[in-house]
């Protein structure tokens, strides 16, 4: 006991221990004790039981702030909220270690009288809870509130004269459907000057009145409010002197959500501020479709919204049928390679079965399309006329004439050929196609005289109709089928070498399956002659010739090894 008493207590040995005398004494730290707070004719010092209250040698911790009353000294919530006994904690926390004088009784001191700001230009600053907002403070004599039931969901209270307080006259408050509440304390004349419906409200304001004395302390009530950010956003646009750059500062999608409150309010500078700037900005394909549906749900006047209806229904409109082939047609007419490639590649997507531009299911012209398919073919006829004209021997084949080499621009009519084909197929309209090609005896004469620089690109073309027959993706007559091989399947054995050599994107082993697919569905007696001379043709050139040997076998099956059927009498 001796030694505990020499040693002394911890803080003690700390304090005393330097050897540095009063010089290095330090001041009583009061963090963590009541009984050691300096004096101050601001503080009381605190009863003996409160503060082995709170001492921390008892173990016991502050009660929480209540999270409604702010811990701000002096602040005007948290004087209002002090007169309510027992919801909040008479003590204030004002800094760690510190607590606000209590009285010896545990009475609460009174609230010291706090003077009024001046009302601002704007509007206050909003309070959002997710619960209930607290009212303001009234006075002493308050008389009973008058409830003047107005509209749906809308309710008027009256609070008494000169509640307000300056120019903010009017208070109110919105209740969303999710829960969540604004309380917004407004200029009245400002409120009710902008919008019929609040003026409706609030009966008793003149908003022509150059006066402060406004709704006369009323307080308005929305309840059910659908978005509360776009209706406190429309009230807010009422008090901003530069409409237009609030807006551009809120966005495209923001701006419709306003201009929909601001129609149901019937606050017609908001709603031509709106429209003004919805019409000025581009509009992104989710904003678009909301602005229709906004459209077509309300009415807005035809003079202030007839450039927006400019740019969702345009006036003059076309059918996207008659525009499609508009398109091809300015395709097939490209002297550009590369452009013409991307501009298919574009006019697919837009024909695409999947595709979400693809609405319409009227299908293209088809008469139309076919005199796209004339215009090709007639202009193919004329190069191919200048082709034998000008060649003497094959190497005279590339003479320019015009602006491109002959074989490019021949080149390009095979590939429209080829593009139109396969839109034909896609819509089901390409019977008429091969026909077509069945009988085109001009192209027929002029591909024996041809180069066969340039004579194989007709065979391009009878690769891309043999295919689609092949696949069964064009259902022709069986003596159409006969024409074409019978007019066709020999030049493709010409210039199968050439297609092996320059393909340009075409499918050989596609073109080897379905040739010999499409044979198949020739009559017997045709199908013998025609493997009899591709089998003398693959014997001399070999590889250099479709490889048909699958087919062959089951045509030889076929024809000598299964029973034949027999005509019954």
């Amino acid at each position: 006991m001796a030694a505990d008493a020499a040693r002394g207590p911890r803080g003690q040995r700390k304090r005393g221990g330097g050897g540095g005398g009063a010089a290095r004494v330090r001041p009583r730290a009061w963090c963590c004790s009541f009984a050691g707070a300096p004096d101050s004719p601001d503080l009381r010092p605190l009863p003996p039981s409160a503060a082995a209250a709170a001492s921390p040698a008892a173990g016991r911790k502050l009660p929480p702030k209540s999270p409604s009353a702010p811990s701000f000294h002096g602040s005007p919530t948290s004087s209002r909220l002090a007169g309510l006994g027992g919801l909040i904690d008479p003590r204030r926390i004002l800094s760690p270690g510190r607590v606000s004088p209590i009285d010896p009784d545990g009475a609460v001191p009174p609230p010291l009288p706090l003077p009024l700001p001046a009302p601002p230009a704007a509007p206050a600053a909003a309070i959002e809870d997710a619960s209930a907002v607290v009212p303001a403070e009234q006075p002493a004599a308050v008389p009973a509130l008058a409830s003047v039931s107005v509209a749906p969901l809308v309710a008027v209270r009256e609070e008494g004269p000169g509640a307000g307080g300056g120019a903010l006259d009017l208070r109110l408050l919105l209740r969303g459907r999710d829960g969540r509440c604004v309380h917004m304390e407004l200029d009245s004349r400002v409120l009710c000057g902008c919008s019929a419906f609040f003026a409706t409200m609030a009966p008793g304001v003149d908003a022509a009145a150059g006066g402060g004395g406004g709704c006369g302390g009323k307080r308005i009530e929305v309840d059910g409010v659908e978005n509360l950010d776009a209706f406190r956003a429309a009230v807010e646009l009422m008090y901003e002197p530069d409409p237009m750059r609030w807006l551009a500062a809120a966005g495209v999608s923001r701006a419709i959500d306003v201009l929909e409150v601001c129609s149901s309010i019937v606050f017609n500078r908001g709603i031509k501020s709106c429209l003004a700037y919805i019409e000025a900005v581009p509009w992104s394909e989710n904003e678009e479709e909301k602005l229709k549906n906004l459209f077509a749900r309300l009415t807005f006047d035809e003079e202030i919204s007839q450039d927006i209806l400019a740019r969702l229904r345009p006036h003059s409109w076309k059918s996207s049928d008659d525009l499609m082939v508009q398109l091809i047609q300015s395709v097939t007419s490209s002297t550009k390679n590369g452009a013409r490639k991307d501009m298919q590649s574009l006019v697919n997507g837009l024909l695409s079965k999947s595709s979400v531009y693809q609405k319409d299911s009227s299908g293209l012209n088809k008469e139309s399309l076919y005199q796209i398919c004339y215009s090709c073919l007639e202009s193919l006829v004329d190069l191919f006329e200048e082709a034998i004209e000008s060649t003497d021997h094959t190497g005279q084949a590339v003479v320019l004439r015009g602006s491109r080499p002959l074989i490019e621009r021949v080149s390009s009519q095979t590939e429209n050929l080829n593009w139109l084909l396969e839109i034909l197929v896609n819509n089901d309209m390409a019977e008429e196609f091969v026909e077509l090609w069945a009988k085109h005896e001009r192209l027929i004469r002029m591909h024996e005289q041809a180069s066969p620089m340039i004579r194989y690109e007709l065979s391009r073309i009878s690769a891309c109709v043999f295919i689609v027959l092949g696949k069964g993706k064009v259902q022709c007559r069986g003596d159409i089928r006969s024409l074409l091989f019978q007019a066709w399947f020999s030049t493709m054995l010409l210039d199968f070498g050439w297609l092996q050599r320059c393909s340009k994107g075409l499918d050989i082993r596609s073109l080897e399956e379905n040739l010999g697919r499409g044979l198949l569905t020739l009559p017997l007696r045709q199908q013998q002659s025609l493997f009899e001379e591709w089998f003398q043709f693959y014997a001399t050139k070999g590889a250099e010739c479709p490889n048909l040997i699958r087919a062959f076998q089951v045509w030889w099956r076929r024809s000598f090894i299964r029973s034949s059927v027999e005509p019954r009498s």
